[in-house]
């Protein structure tokens, strides 16, 4: 319960890292792609923000329960 409890206040913070940034979806949106571009777009937007949301959870020193759903969060938001 308590690592449950550490995970959802760590992913409000991280959620708040993104918040500056426009999302994927919103950048796709700008800059006007469709079909195959936008799926090239997004694929590559998600992995980037798979990568800075893991290197945002090792900075943190979080692992297992805590490290998952700071992951899972931080990409979801990332993403849009």
């Amino acid at each position: 319960m308590r690592s449950l409890i550490l995970a959802v206040a760590l992913s409000v913070v991280g959620a708040s890292a993104f918040a500056a940034e426009a999302t994927c979806s919103l950048q796709a949106g700008d800059k006007k792609l469709a079909g195959a571009a936008k799926t090239s777009f997004m694929k590559k937007c998600e992995k980037d923000a798979a990568a800075a949301c893991e290197a945002q959870a090792a900075e943190k020193k979080l692992s297992g329960a805590a490290k998952n759903s700071f992951t899972k969060k931080c990409v979801k938001d990332a993403v849009g």
